[in-house]
């Protein structure tokens, strides 16, 4: 029987991680799959927690977590709310949550082996972790980003940094939501630590790249210029997908959408 159980850790900041894991009960056998949402996303958006029991089903363990400063709080997990903490990101508060709830699974599940799977500028974390971290077995990225500073424009900077905000656009809610400079500042302060295609290089496990022809967030293109960087990637393109694969928030369908019924079956057979 499908069962799911909450779990909450310590993130940056000391602010809270919020998580859930997919599990059947009977059937836990073939490991452990920890997935990192993008950027204005979490953890149950959209048909998120569909495929958290698809993959349960499957035999696997599903975990799912809220980046800390992603804005959704304890009393709303369907939305971003929490604009200051959305405001106050930044990639290293990200990749202090993903270290996190990587220690979590793995002191948890200790002989399970760990998949990583990362959707946009999750997908961009994803690649950074499996680089430096020997504890994940396989990574998949779904329309994964190749640069961070793709999420805004080089003409922004200049105001970012004189006025201390930026907004950008929820495009389901029109609501303007901020980011403060201290984000653009933590980028620079990295630039290198946080490349995304220099840690492509040094990906030397198993790497399958799922990307939609119909992205029009992140270009087709962006998977193209990541296989480049690790040849022993394996790239496929899923025809006619748009960056979330058919789904939308809320979702309120039984089934998956076609395009992301295709990146499940094509991401499990990769990691079976």
């Amino acid at each position: 029987m499908i069962q799911k159980g909450q779990f909450t850790i310590k993130g940056a900041n000391e602010k809270t991680i919020f998580g859930d894991t997919t599990y059947d009960d009977k059937n836990t056998n073939n490991g452990t799959i920890i997935f990192v949402h993008g950027f204005k996303g979490f953890k149950d958006w959209g048909a998120h927690n569909l495929i958290a029991e698809w993959f349960a089903k499957n035999g696997y363990r599903y975990v799912k977590f809220n980046l800390s400063h992603s804005g959704v709080t304890a009393q709303n997990l369907n939305d971003v709310t929490d604009m200051e903490a959305f405001a106050e990101n930044t990639f290293s508060k990200e990749l202090f949550d993903v270290d996190q709830v990587v220690d979590y699974v793995s002191s948890t599940y200790r002989s399970s082996p760990i998949y990583l799977i990362g959707h946009s500028r999750g997908g961009g974390l994803s690649i950074i972790k499996a680089a430096n971290d020997a504890r994940i077995s396989k990574l998949i990225t779904w329309s994964s980003i190749a640069d961070f500073s793709s999420l805004w424009k080089k003409e922004q900077e200049e105001e970012w940094v004189k006025t201390g905000k930026i907004y950008v656009e929820n495009a389901r809610t029109k609501e303007k939501m901020p980011l403060n400079s201290t984000l653009l500042d933590d980028f620079n302060k990295h630039e290198d630590e946080f490349n995304i295609l220099n840690a492509a290089k040094r990906i030397s496990i198993p790497w399958l790249i799922l990307h939609g022809d119909d992205d029009v967030n992140v270009k087709f293109s962006v998977a193209q210029q990541l296989a480049q960087k690790q040849l022993s990637a394996k790239i496929q393109k899923i025809e006619g997908a748009n960056h979330v694969y058919g789904a939308s928030h809320p979702y309120k369908e039984v089934k998956l959408p076609v395009h992301f019924q295709q990146v499940v079956e094509k991401t499990l057979q990769f990691i079976t």
